[in-house]
């Protein structure tokens, strides 16, 4: 029997971030057995290591109702859980949506720092039909956007539906309609619905608060997403939102009583890969 081990991803505390099942070792594992035990632990994503040589690792990752072609997350979990086995170092992972670099090292506080770098990244416009439907499912109105965070569709591995938010107090209240909005995303291939509002707080503009609606994994929200932090990066240089190179910090999960943490860092490049840190802790 494989062995499945738990982390948090995109935290220092196991009852904050995001957790992930992982399963070093699922090379006897068929696609049947991989869905029946991501749907048992019934975490956002289970991510599954198929083969290995040497530092080159071949996953795949479930959420408990379909397969996704990349989960940040959950390879933030993947490279830290590798790591307390076989030591820190790079790591290429070689997924559904490309490869994926990623580099693990001790953290100040000793917590292992796990490194993302994305595929190549694409964003395009939402049309106006699609975007009156995403209100729609939210119970929201155009009022409740951030005229300076156009809508878009976004993808670094994974796509993802980008909407700015105006006021934090909106994004606190969220509530939305599960099945109207899961036929959107699945209609436009998209994993998420990324929500994200700007901190006037912070005068560089570099930090924002996010929630992401997961209905397509029969998830109600993740309370970090990696894919999405990597697809918001690709976005902000798309919309040339900050100056590049860029490092963005993104705060997830406060509304649910998970707090995460995702950096962003954006480089130079139209499409270029984008880098998504954060720590993962064993979940006892």
């Amino acid at each position: 029997m494989p062995t499945i081990v738990r982390y948090s991803a995109f935290t220092r505390d196991p009852a904050g971030g995001n957790p992930a099942g992982v399963v070093l070792d699922a090379a006897g594992l068929d696609e049947p057995a991989m869905r029946a035990i991501a749907a048992d632990l019934g975490y956002s994503e289970t991510a599954f290591v198929t083969a290995r040589d040497g530092d080159t690792l071949a996953v795949r990752y479930f959420s408990p109702e379909s397969e996704v072609p990349f989960c940040g997350h959950a390879t933030i979990a993947t490279a830290v859980a590798f790591a307390d086995v076989h030591g820190p170092g790079r790591l290429r992972l070689d997924t559904a949506a490309g490869r994926i670099d990623v580099t693990v090292a001790a953290g100040e506080d000793g917590v292992p720092i796990a490194t993302l770098t994305s595929v190549p990244t694409r964003v395009w416009d939402v049309p106006d039909a699609d975007l009156d439907e995403a209100l729609a499912a939210l119970g929201w109105t155009a009022d409740d956007l951030d005229d300076r965070l156009p809508p878009r569709f976004a993808n670094a591995g994974a796509g993802h539906l980008i909407l700015g938010v105006g006021r934090r107090e909106r994004l606190t209240a969220l509530a939305y309609d599960f099945d109207r909005l899961r036929a959107l995303l699945e209609a436009r291939e998209c994993v998420t619905l990324t929500l994200v509002h700007r901190r006037a707080a912070d005068p560089a503009g570099l930090t924002f608060d996010a929630r992401n609606p997961f209905p397509t994994g029969g998830v109600v929200e993740d309370p970090a997403t990696g894919a999405a932090a990597a697809a918001f990066g690709a976005y902000l240089r798309s919309l040339a939102l900050v100056d590049l190179p860029a490092r963005v910090t993104v705060h997830q999960g406060d509304d649910m009583g998970r707090p995460s943490v995702l950096t962003v860092d954006i480089p130079v490049g139209p499409n270029a890969g984008v880098g998504v840190s954060g720590a993962a802790v064993p979940i006892p």
